[in-house]
């Protein structure tokens, strides 16, 4: 152990003590040995609570700058780009004395309806372990410590707190854990926040496996795994296997549990003291221990969150050169989002933006023509005629019209998953109406995730500035007239419709399991191999120019060509490496990202780029050692500006091993439409885990508060009932109440957890009697603990084992 002297001169309380939090946001400090760490939400900017505190972004916090969300980062596809923005952000934490940034999230983006995909990068795993490595590198360059989430398998916010992911081995490996791999190997993270949801039965925060077997012994991961806010399960297990810190704080309650544990036996004091030596490692080597506050300058701050906005700024149509536009075009502002931007999402990452750009303000400073705004439809409510007809009217005497549309908050929330892919229908009216002027209309997206375009076909333009940060209007106004050329790609599949999505009438899940049918074929890995007409493909964007390849060579170590910008407008390409191996005997995509180099040219120039390989380029997971292989053989070799624009090809022979044929047929052979359970079971390799079908049935405390629907006792029932009708009348107001979505979504035994140890878990099983039927027994043994707590609560003390 790096710290058996501090080690040596703790209690056995305070060791407890320094495995769950100390309140909702900083870890225990004992006094003249270590101070305590402050943890804050920042995936893309600080959000450091002020006064009371909660989880959910509810309460004010700390002014900040907002930074583009990671699924609008991602589109850049730029690693320096990811690292300066993590640098500032460390740098915000650093002057706001917060040692830990709660982020950044890099699920896999397995379904489009994730209410949560606006926070995550990208539905490639190799792209978002990139992306994040770039971030952790530039948060913790600082000394600010990161911490990427939510690991694992965490992939839809329905039930998120007690939803059982079941997914086959060769997926986990190469699809949900290879972007926390990335991640952690090459950003050196020295946090991680472990998920809410079980996985193939254990829950991530106390899953061996995951924890020690992989993400210390494998990826040599020397940091601390900090618990999602509640998502704490059994204490003692998840610190016997891997996990260092329960959040948020649960009074002396968590403590006792750890203290209770090593004084039965039931936990040794060497796995306490191995976890409290790798949490008092990230302490000592944190600010928590520094006097340096640096100085922010909002204004390079801010100038920073301009950069990122615009060059994640995709380019999807661009008919007859509609963009940029031309100053003596008379243009027209429609659009509620003009006025009011959309520009982060809702939930535990909302920052309290120190400034926040609108177009209407920003516009003067551009070379346009700008002739009028009409706001043409509003936010949460039914198409009004008044605005619609005025917004026409202002179309009419217009040349050009920018038309700003999106998704309102309603649609993308932590807590909630989308129930369409549509957007609004009062604003797709207004876009068929707009679109029967003479007007050329480009259309201008703040979204954080996919949508549906059925009006694509009327409109000249579309500009993409997905969510984009306190300086999206003015680094959007950079691309429209002409002084930014855009760059960025979609990290993300635009299928044409939802009925697209492999699997998607079973997402998000509703009962206890989420059966990851679809295996490996998440996103294009699905569309590609199916060849199913998509809007957009993966890594789709346009430019202002024309870029062409040539002169592809490939050696064993890496791939070359050569790109030159054919074009008129100095520009940046995105050079795109897929791997594909047509005879393989495995189940395989036809093709996966392996590689990406974004290389600026001016007009004419041209320059030859080397992607290297690495050891992700050919490599499978093996099932049946449970170690990364190669298949021997001839590998296709695909560079493309997109996964289905492939310009170059060549072949490699690879030396590897010779793996048997595998005997799913219908995963094999791509036969997606004969997939059905049983072929899932085969490949998952054991029986699968069903459902409860009782419409009533006893509760446990993994059951969540939404479950007592199936309670035995009518109460229970009612309050479920009122609960969803409140839930209900918040989404029909257009802005989704986190308070009650927590809490529909929360297992009973996040009472305890949540509540600062007002409750225990002695309460929690009292509650369950009642809910159970047994009312009068549940009440009275409430009552007869809830005292017992109390006396706890007055009379524990943690500075000593007695």
């Amino acid at each position: 152990m790096k710290h058996r002297n501090i080690i040596n001169q703790l209690s056995l309380g305070q060791k407890a003590a320094l495995m769950s939090g100390k309140n909702i946001w900083e870890t225990q400090d004992i006094d003249g040995l270590l101070p305590a760490m402050f943890l804050a939400d920042g995936p893309h900017g600080l959000r450091k609570q002020v006064g009371s505190g909660d989880h959910l972004g509810l309460n004010a916090s700390e002014l900040a700058t907002c930074f583009p969300t990671a699924a609008t980062l991602a589109n850049s596809w730029d690693e320096e780009l990811l690292e300066k923005v993590g640098m500032h952000i460390g740098q915000e934490a650093k002057a706001s004395n917060v040692q830990v940034i709660l982020g950044p999230g890099l699920n896999t983006k397995r379904n489009p309806k994730c209410g949560r995909n606006f926070e995550y990068y990208s539905e490639d795993p190799y792209l978002s372990g990139k992306m994040a490595a770039a971030s952790i590198r530039g948060i913790q360059s600082t000394g600010t410590v990161a911490s990427p989430k939510h690991f694992a398998v965490n992939s839809q916010e329905n039930r998120r707190m007690a939803s059982d992911s079941i997914v086959d081995e060769r997926a986990l490996r190469e699809i949900y854990l290879t972007n926390f791999e990335i991640a952690i190997k090459e950003g050196k993270s020295k946090g991680i926040m472990s998920a809410y949801n079980l996985i193939n039965g254990v829950y991530a925060n106390e899953n061996k496996e995951l924890l020690q077997d992989i993400l210390r012994d494998e990826w040599g991961f020397d940091g601390f795994v900090v618990s999602d806010w509640g998502g704490d399960n059994d204490h003692v297990e998840g610190v016997r296997n891997g996990s260092h810190l329960a959040m948020p704080g649960q009074s002396v309650n968590g403590p006792l549990e750890i203290i209770e544990a090593v004084r039965s036996g039931q936990l040794a004091e060497t796995v306490l003291d191995e976890r409290v030596d790798e949490l008092i490692d990230v302490i000592l080597n944190s600010t928590a221990l520094s006097d340096e506050v640096p100085e922010i300058d909002w204004n390079k701050q801010l100038e920073v969150a301009r950069e990122a906005a615009k060059r994640s700024v995709v380019l999807l149509k661009n008919e007859a050169s509609v963009l940029p536009v031309n100053s003596s075009k008379k243009v027209s502002i429609i659009g509620e989002f003009a006025k009011t931007p959309r520009y982060q999402g809702a939930g535990s990452s909302v920052v309290n933006p120190i400034k926040i750009e609108n177009t209407l303000e920003v516009v003067k400073d551009f070379p346009l023509n700008f002739i009028g705004y009409a706001k043409g439809y509003e936010r949460g409510k039914a198409a009004q005629t008044k605005l619609e007809e005025e917004a026409i009217d202002l179309a009419k005497q217009s040349d050009v019209v920018l038309l700003y549309v999106g998704l309102d908050e309603i649609f993308e929330s932590e807590g909630m998953d989308r129930t369409t892919l549509s957007m609004p229908e009062n604003q797709q009216q207004l876009i068929e109406k707009i679109a029967q002027t003479s007007a050329k209309v480009v259309v201008i997206l703040a979204a954080g995730s996919v949508i549906e375009m059925p009006w694509i076909d009327k409109v000249e333009g579309i500009l993409h500035g997905y969510l984009s940060g306190s300086a999206g209007a003015s680094a959007m106004m950079d691309v429209i007239t002409g002084k930014y050329n855009p760059s960025g790609k979609l990290n993300e599949t635009y299928p044409i419709s939802y009925n697209d999505v492999l699997f998607g009438e079973q997402f998000p899940a509703e009962g206890r399991y989420a059966y990851y049918r679809e295996s490996l074929y998440v996103g294009y890995r699905y569309y590609d191999s199916a060849k199913v007409a998509v809007q957009f493909p993966f890594g789709y964007g346009l430019s202002y120019t024309t870029f062409d390849y040539s002169l592809i060579e490939t050696t064993r170590e890496s791939i070359k060509l050569k790109v030159i910008n054919s074009g008129m407008i100095d520009g940046e390409e995105i050079v795109q490496l897929y791997v594909g191996k047509s005879d393989s005997r495995l189940m395989r995509p036809v093709k996966e990202l392996k590689g990406f180099k974004k290389v600026f040219l001016k007009a004419g120039e041209s320059q030859t780029i080397t992607i290297p390989f690495d050891d992700k380029t050919f490599r499978y997971f093996d099932t049946e050692k449970h170690e990364w292989e190669i298949e021997a053989g001839t590998y296709q070799l695909y560079i493309g500006s997109n996964s289905r624009d492939i310009r170059l090809q060549d072949q490699l022979d690879v030396n590897g091993v010779i793996p048997a044929i595998q005997s799913n047929d219908h995963y094999l052979n791509r036969h997606f439409q004969k997939l059905n359970t049983e072929d899932f079971e085969q490949l998952y390799g054991k029986p699968l885990p069903k459902e409860k079908q009782a419409e009533k049935y006893s509760l446990n405390r993994n059951h969540t508060i939404s479950d007592m629907k199936h309670a035995k006792n009518l109460l229970a029932r009612l309050v479920y009932k009122v609960i969803d009708k409140l839930l209900i009348r918040s989404q029909k107001k257009g802005t989704p109440d986190l308070n009650l979505l927590f809490i529909y979504n929360m297992p009973f035994r996040a009472i305890a957890k949540m509540t600062n140890g007002m409750v225990d878990m002695k309460m929690v099983d009292s509650m369950l009697i009642m809910v159970n039927g047994q009312t009068i027994k549940g009440c009275s043994k409430l009552i007869s603990n809830f005292i017992a707590n109390r006396k706890v609560q007055k009379t524990a003390t943690l500075t000593q084992e007695e």
